[in-house]
């Protein structure tokens, strides 16, 4: 095998990276449906000649993508040309967690030779079941959540299984959009194999390899040191907790531990986790995502570094529990997912708190809310995703109005032209930043005019009665909700978990997302920051008094007041829910 070279590595690095975004950026202009192209609910990666991911996007949810592919078609029987397709979460083993996520794989040759696999995935807005968007608090199996399809061969050697796409059209409530989307998703696959095999021919399928096997080794290397830095031998645990799975069950705790042993293995250990639940807020997780999560976390804001399987092979072991929230047994539903992983995220930074390393507090999950119902005589699914606070970094704020990941709020002005709503606020939600020493970020408020004479609404939200932790004295983020006519005398709170809230013209719908947990003794923040942040519409005056000890009249820092506020200093705690604590159970 030809050895690459350190500059050609990163080289070919910089080439990957680049067809990444020009599948992208081919994907978002391309699509349909709103989800893909204004929420960009998408992600690329590629993997080596034998389908391990060798660099990857930086989402930290993605599992073993080629295995599923490889148990239905052996991998010396693919053939160049050929295109494999599913979004069948059991048969994947978590590799897709809920079933609009649509997954393509297609092989890169050269002179006959297997050199990668190039991925698309996708959210498409109806693959069919209960409900229009496929998602529903109400689903009580995954039969209800859409269309199941197997890994299949969609392409033989670049000749198209029309029957099959026409069979998936069929199933979904928008077929044209569904049509779109997929001749999207196919067109940006297609467009990353040329672009590798045009890698292969500058550099040498030899070179390539070693490349890919370099960059796997060094995330593998780097993962692994992190982990003896943040994580001394013996035991670490943490809980984490989600409110309810809509179904009258709930708190569903995440119970993590990671264990370094004297002879450096790490085991990471989610076996204590609660079980499955009725509802769909089961979070099927495929075993290369803890490493890959951490993987994330440890790599993050390292720009020569990529993402990829040696984060999960960092991690000697990972144990999970058949029948548990985190591995649910077939048909448990799983569409609302989203909620239980963010959790997981949020636990595994506890994780590395409780092992002495400051990590970042709690953030929230982002709320999910669909809209169906009836305008000018056509069927309509607004599905709109809203961001939320993250937690305090260790030194700095956390982020505001932050969706997920590279993800987007949609745009005021496009959700005026493409739905039945008028938005008459779009705002930061005051207060919902956990106080701190650093300020968790702060949710949003969106306020929806209706226009349509009828709807249906379905919301999802989490972290009211579990809201995100502050860590290190500082304290947690606040909770989110939805109100029908917020001050009016018909107003009414919807269940944060609930479908069927009928909407009608003139309603306003009014949604608040919760903020990231705080970091730090909010005292100890100076009291000009939080002047500032009373100023620019974070914190309110009251919140700056009572949580930060700082007063503020008339837009102007009271010193002597504060002073006086300030020595009256009150204890805190590691971590902060509804009280201080000094571990969560």
């Amino acid at each position: 095998m030809t050895a690459c070279d350190p500059v050609t590595l990163e080289i070919i690095r910089g080439a990957i990276r680049a067809a990444q975004a020009e599948m992208e950026a081919l994907l978002e202009r391309t699509a349909i449906s709103a989800f893909i192209r204004e929420k960009k609910d998408f992600y690329t990666a590629l993997f080596d000649a034998e389908g391990v991911m060798a660099v990857g996007s930086n989402v930290p949810i993605f599992g073993d993508i080629c295995g599923p592919v490889f148990e239905h078609f052996p991998i010396e029987t693919i053939q160049p040309g050929d295109l494999y397709w599913y979004n069948d979460c059991y048969g994947s083993r978590g590799a897709v967690s809920h079933s609009n996520d649509q997954v393509f794989l297609a092989p890169v040759f050269h002179d006959g030779r297997r050199c990668a696999f190039v991925m698309g995935w996708a959210h498409f807005s109806d693959v069919g079941g209960l409900r229009p968007g496929s998602i529903s608090p109400d689903a009580t199996d995954i039969f209800q959540e859409g269309i199941i399809v197997p890994p299949t061969k969609l392409i033989d050697r670049g000749v198209t299984n029309t029957a099959a796409l026409a069979i998936f059209y069929r199933n979904s409530r928008y077929p044209e959009t569904c049509r779109g989307d997929t001749r999207a998703l196919m067109a940006s696959v297609e467009l990353g194999v040329r672009r590798m095999a045009e890698v292969v021919t500058r550099f040498g399928a030899d070179t390539l390899a070693d490349a890919l096997a370099q960059l796997l080794a060094r995330t593998e290397t780097i993962v692994r040191q992190r982990l003896r830095e943040t994580f001394p031998v013996g035991t670490h645990r943490f809980t984490d907790a989600i409110d309810s799975d809509g179904h009258g069950t709930g708190p569903l705790h995440i119970r993590f531990a990671l264990t370094r042993t004297p002879d450096d293995r790490f085991i990471f250990d989610a076996s204590e986790t609660d079980d499955q639940a009725p509802g769909p807020v089961n979070f099927l997780m495929n075993r290369d995502v803890p490493g890959m999560a951490l993987g994330l976390y440890f790599l993050g804001g390292d720009p020569t570094q990529v993402c990829n399987a040696g984060g999960p092979r960092a991690l000697d072991e990972v144990v999970l529990r058949e029948g548990s929230l985190l591995r649910p047994r077939f048909p448990a539903p799983l569409g609302m997912r989203g909620m239980t992983m963010m959790r997981v995220l949020s636990a595994l930074n506890g994780l590395i708190n409780v092992a002495g390393t400051p990590a970042p507090a709690s953030h929230s999950a982002y709320i999910i809310i669909l809209l169906r119902g009836t305008a000018d005589g056509k069927p309509f699914l607004m599905s709109d995703g809203i961001g939320v606070g993250y937690g305090a970094r260790p030194t700095a704020d956390g982020l505001d109005a932050v969706y997920f990941v590279a993800q987007e709020n949609y745009p005021v002005e496009f959700l005026e032209l493409g739905y039945p709503v008028g938005l008459t606020t779009y705002a930061m939600h005051r207060d919902s930043g956990g106080p701190g020493a650093w300020r968790g970020g702060c949710g949003i408020v969106r306020e929806y005019r209706i226009l349509a004479d009828e709807a249906v609404l379905a919301v999802r939200i989490d972290g009211v009665t579990n809201p995100p932790w502050g860590a290190a004295g500082g304290m947690a983020g606040g909770s989110g909700r939805a109100v029908v006519n917020p001050g009016r005398p018909d107003e009414r709170v919807l269940a944060p978990l609930s479908d069927g809230n009928v909407v009608r013209a003139g309603d306003v719908l009014r949604i608040e997302t919760g903020g990231g947990g705080g970091r730090g003794h909010p005292f100890d923040r100076p009291a000009a920051m939080v002047l500032k942040d009373v100023l620019d519409g974070f914190v309110s005056v009251e919140a700056a008094a009572r949580h930060y000890g700082v007063v503020i009249r008339e837009g102007r820092l009271d010193g002597a007041a504060t002073a006086v506020r300030r020595d009256a200093r009150p204890s805190a705690g590691a971590f902060h829910r509804t009280e201080y604590v000094d571990a969560l159970t």
